[in-house]
């Protein structure tokens, strides 16, 4: 099974309230969206992209990761698993592992740990919570919803049987807000 992780950040971050767009907010040395693009690329998955929209990050983007622009961001975060999932597919992958752009303290093991578990459906968990990264399997991707702000997370409600959960370390906090991130600075 050839697998491939996408990073998801094309939002607006309309809620976050700082100087700048959340995912280019410095954060212990880097960027937010690069803290989650560098463990994606740690992870040593066969390929990398990120699904951008509402902001710039090209500059953001280290070499050989795929960048897929999201024309239809506004529509919410199912457009955007969409057209991550469309490239991966285009380009021949058998299953994606999708995890967020904002999510800066998710490490490569638990991107790594997703990919290798076995079914279609697999999430992280942390203390018993789940949180992306999550796997999405080729047989899934017809069940992904096409509008909304709700990605696998609807998936798995729909198919709870089909759910593996991974136990992950990390903490896979999302940063909404400024407050948010001056709480992890």
């Amino acid at each position: 099974m050839t697998i491939a992780a996408v990073v998801l950040a094309a939002g607006a971050g309309t809620r976050f309230g700082g100087a700048t767009h959340k995912l280019r907010a410095p954060f212990r040395q880097k960027t937010v969206v690069r803290h989650a693009l560098d463990a994606a690329v740690e992870a040593d998955l066969e390929a990398v992209y990120i699904v951008t929209g509402a902001v710039e990050l090209r500059d953001l983007i280290p070499d050989g990761v795929v960048l897929v622009e999201n024309h239809s961001w506004e529509l919410g975060q199912a457009a955007s698993l969409r057209a991550g999932v469309f490239a991966a597919e285009h380009d021949g992958y058998d299953a994606v592992v999708v995890g967020l752009g904002d999510q800066p303290l998710v490490g490569a093991q638990s991107w790594r740990a997703v990919a290798e578990a076995g079914g279609d459906l697999v999430t992280a968990v942390y203390r018993g919570r789940r949180s992306p990264p999550v796997k999405l399997g080729a047989a899934v991707w017809p069940l992904l919803p096409t509008s909304g702000d709700v990605g696998a997370r609807m998936l798995m409600r729909m198919r709870p049987e089909q759910v593996v959960e991974v136990s992950c370390g990390g903490d896979p906090v999302d940063f909404d807000t400024a407050e948010d991130l001056a709480a992890w600075s």
